[in-house]
């Protein structure tokens, strides 16, 4: 017997599985792919903010910084999913597809 760390029981039910898929599902994947669309149409909008603005130089340091923001967004999210890519392969962790979006929960 090990005093110093707490015996733990795991229940794994189908319904816990199910709920944790339909969450994973139907809210943190729409949310993950809200954001990307967000950081996108910022980028492009200090794009046609740049271009369109070529006598105003206030117009073109704001869409600049609209561009900057942008790929910094894109930059941030894209750099979380290439780690959390090495950590699952670095770990082994399987049954987790973030393409598709699918846990499989044994």
């Amino acid at each position: 017997m090990n005093l110093f760390s707490t015996n733990i029981a795991y229940a794994a039910t189908p319904e816990l599985d199910k709920f944790i898929r339909n969450v994973d599902r139907l809210i943190i994947n729409p949310i993950i792919t809200l954001l990307f669309a967000i950081a996108v149409v910022y980028f492009l909008y200090g794009v046609f903010q740049f271009l369109w603005a070529s006598a105003s130089e206030e117009k073109k340091t704001n869409g600049k910084s609209h561009m900057l923001w942008g790929i910094i967004g894109i930059t941030i999210m894209m750099s979380v999913w290439a780690i959390l890519g090495i950590v699952m392969r670095t770990i082994g962790v399987t049954g987790i597809n973030p393409q598709q979006g699918t846990v499989e929960l044994r």
